[in-house]
């Protein structure tokens, strides 16, 4: 674990503001918060919180930043952007075990999030040179009207745990091209890859002379999120989060007539007919339903079956679960690895009890590995 650290210039205790190149904050009154890795319970390294001040400074050094940004060629900006894809490619696979260590996810899916980062940056790298807007004829001699598409401003954007790095990059690279700065507040359960991808930003923005394009403020979801909601220096809140908080964010913004980009947990369903394919659906079921072990706002949570073949698709699915290999994320073996902290457990193990409560049977599981540390 040590030497992952190291290669992504994680240390014991990491500052949780930065706004820029050699410009991490070091706030003395900020609370500590510990990053623990859900598969085993043990610390993997620490966080300093930042304080309304720090918060400030942040948003401070990305308005002033926003003002030359907003002025750089769109293509030029693309530059930028291309060149932190390329920074992705190159720290690929330690920023992928990380997201495994700390968030839970197996490896393939930690990679793979990882990947998504710098697809997502080839396409913005693309949309730099085709920010096209209409031409039309005007009724007035000798004129013609255009559009022209202007940037907000500083965005907020506000991850969750499941998705810690990748949500931050469709934002990113889609607000800088677009001329945007931005101001990124992780989750509290995953900060530590928050920070391994801000001193990614760090290096490509010094290679370029830029600072404050992106910036970094780790905090309570309470205080500074809170706080980023109700922040008119904020012309856009990107959230990314549950129903109930993410209705809370909508009213917020809307009251300050800010815009928001709301991506929201779901309850998802699964139709089976009568005449399906019982295999096909059974793989379909079981990779909505296990992948990040459950935690992805698109997971499958539902499955709507014909009374024909329910019995059936029960005793496949029965079959299927019991054979998911759950352990160690990190071993390329496993197909389910644990919950990202102790409170989505007791969260999980609150609803099956309601579940039976409420007349339902538990088929298979239902229960805590006892050899594991948070994995069901």
């Amino acid at each position: 674990m040590k030497a992952l650290l190291e290669k992504l210039h994680l240390k014991a205790i990491n500052p949780g503001a930065c706004s820029g190149p050699s410009q991490w904050i070091e706030d003395v009154a900020g609370a500590k918060l510990d990053s623990y890795n859900p598969t085993t319970g043990e610390l993997i390294a620490s966080v300093v919180q930042v304080t309304d001040a720090t918060y400030n400074q942040v948003v401070e050094h990305a308005q002033t930043a926003f003002q030359s940004w907003r002025t750089t060629p769109a293509p030029k900006r693309g530059l930028v952007v291309r060149d932190l894809g390329n920074a992705l490619r190159d720290y690929l696979e330690p920023l992928g075990e990380m997201v495994t260590l700390e968030m839970g996810k197996i490896r393939a899916e930690g990679l793979g999030e990882v990947q998504e980062m710098i697809d997502v940056c080839d396409f913005a790298v693309g949309l730099s040179r085709q920010l096209y807007g209409l031409t039309m004829h005007s009724e007035r001699p000798g004129h013609r009207m255009y559009e022209q598409w202007h940037p907000l401003g500083p965005t907020g954007i506000i991850t969750a745990f499941n998705f810690p790095v990748a949500v931050w990059s469709w934002n990113a690279a889609l607000a800088a091209v677009c001329g945007n700065t931005m101001i990124w507040k992780p989750s509290p359960t995953t900060p530590l890859v928050a920070v391994a991808v801000q001193h990614i930003a760090n290096q490509v923005m010094a290679d370029h002379g830029l600072s404050g394009i992106f910036t970094l403020a780790i905090g309570s979801n309470e205080e500074i999120g809170e706080r980023m909601i109700r922040d008119e220096r904020l012309p856009l809140i990107s959230f990314t989060g549950s129903v109930r908080v993410g209705r809370h964010v909508a009213q917020t913004v809307a009251s300050r007539l800010g815009r928001t980009i709301l991506e929201l947990g779901g309850n998802n369903a699964i139709i089976v007919t009568a005449d399906a394919d019982l295999d096909l659906a059974v793989r379909a079921i079981v990779f909505g339903a296990v992948g990040t072990a459950g935690q992805r706002c698109t997971s499958t949570r539902r499955i709507l079956a014909d009374r024909q073949i329910v019995d059936a698709l029960l005793e496949r699915l029965t079959r299927a679960y019991k054979s998911v290999p759950i352990g160690d994320p990190s071993n390329g073996t496993t197909l389910m690895g644990p919950l990202a902290s102790a409170q989505a457990l007791e969260n999980m193990l609150a609803a099956l009890a309601m579940a039976q409560q409420q007349g339902g049977e538990i088929v298979t599981g239902g229960h805590r590995l006892p050899e594991k540390a948070l994995i069901l």
